[in-house]
């Protein structure tokens, strides 16, 4: 559990700040930590793939400011079929085994990316949950005026670029309060204005 250097080896990743603090940014493993409880996004994806409309599923986790992370479910639907989101959501809600891994959101794909081995790609399906949960925060602070990206970062693991155009009047009030909406979770990220 502890490597020579004296460091313990819990699976997380994360980085330093300028200010000394740790901020952990991701995991080795596929788990996702709500409020501290670990869920295994299997659990997740069998009840889904158990749904007789849905082809593939992925289970990744979102942004939140109080909890972590939640549990949202990524799903391409079998041809022709015509199951909304809301129905597959009551379909899991009813058939998980764990209350705390029922996905917050699903998200029904007209195709699932998939990696070089046929897999969901999940670290692509996870910076879209992330992008999808920061344009939702950060949705009235600059009058609709802006664009959220997740990039990796070799150092800071996922980095969301806010991209964000208005006057330079407004600037620094549009930058406080987006710093006020972000500081709430351990995701690093970069404010870039626009012309």
């Amino acid at each position: 559990m502890f490597t020579r250097e004296g460091w313990f080896n819990s699976g997380d990743l994360g980085r330093f700040d300028a200010d000394g603090y740790l901020w952990l940014t991701g995991r080795v493993k596929d788990v996702i930590i709500r409020g501290g409880h670990n869920i295994d996004p299997s659990v997740i994806e069998e009840t889904l793939l158990k749904h007789p409309d849905v082809l593939l599923a992925a289970a990744v986790s979102k942004p939140d400011a109080y909890a972590g992370e939640l549990p949202v479910a990524y799903i391409q639907l079998v041809s022709g079929a015509r199951t909304s989101a809301t129905d597959i959501g009551d379909f899991v809600q009813r058939h998980i085994p764990e209350r705390a891994a029922a996905p917050k959101e699903v998200i029904i794909l007209a195709t699932m990316p998939l990696t070089d081995v046929q897999k969901p790609a999940k670290a692509e399906l996870r910076r879209d949950a992330a992008r999808r949960a920061f344009r939702e925060v950060l949705a009235d602070v600059a009058d609709g005026k802006f664009s959220v990206d997740i990039v990796a970062d070799p150092v800071k693991g996922n980095v969301a670029v806010i991209s964000v155009s208005g006057p330079a009047a407004v600037r620094l009030d549009i930058e406080n309060r987006i710093h006020e909406r972000m500081k709430a979770f351990a995701f690093a990220y970069v404010v870039q204005w626009r012309a």
